[in-house]
């Protein structure tokens, strides 16, 4: 017969440490971001749940040693968790690097017209010129920014890196809303 108490207290376990591994997921790209502060006020939480977890487990784990299983899914699930939560805060700065033949100036124009700044380099690339777009832009813009150059250029390369310090962020002046941003201000 399966005891409910251990089962309870396994479920707690499995999302108490879903919580602190994602939380501890998302504390560390911002760590590696340098937003110290947000590091800081996360590993508060982080830690407060994670030695009241471990110190369940450790206790019990003699009389009930099935606790270890749920530790262990929740650690497993809190990874993943953790990377979708952070990649839905998009937190940051990226710069976008587009490379196309022929349609650098079309994509230029569009992103300008919609604040975000552009500089257009030429070049020679395998077959002949390109021009390459670079763009630094928060990446939470990436979610207007690619669809709009996929659209212009369907064939377009592009590569995103990380960008860890910037002496000045130009935002877009009018980028489109969405979320919930977009639903409360319809007319």
């Amino acid at each position: 017969m399966f005891d409910s108490q251990i089962l309870l207290t396994g479920i707690v376990i499995f999302f108490a440490r879903i919580c602190d591994v994602s939380i501890g997921t998302v504390r560390t790209i911002v760590t590696v971001q340098g937003r110290t502060t947000i590091a800081f006020t996360l590993a508060i939480f982080e830690i407060i749940i994670w030695v009241t977890v471990a110190s369940t487990v450790i206790n019990q784990i003699s009389d009930k040693p099935l606790l270890v299983i749920f530790y262990a899914f929740g650690y497993a699930t809190g990874n993943v968790v953790g990377i979708m939560v952070e990649r839905r805060l998009a937190f940051g700065t990226t710069i976008l690097r587009i490379i196309t033949p022929d349609q650098g100036p079309a994509i230029a124009a569009h992103l300008r017209e919609n604040g975000q700044p552009v500089t257009i380099f030429h070049g020679e690339g395998k077959h002949g010129p390109v021009n390459e777009l670079y763009i630094a832009c928060r990446r939470r813009d990436l979610k207007w920014i690619l669809p709009a150059v996929r659209c212009i250029d369907p064939k377009v390369f592009y590569v995103i890196e990380q960008a860890r310090d910037m002496s000045k962020v130009y935002r877009p002046i009018c980028s489109p809303l969405g979320g919930w941003q977009a639903i409360s201000n319809r007319k």
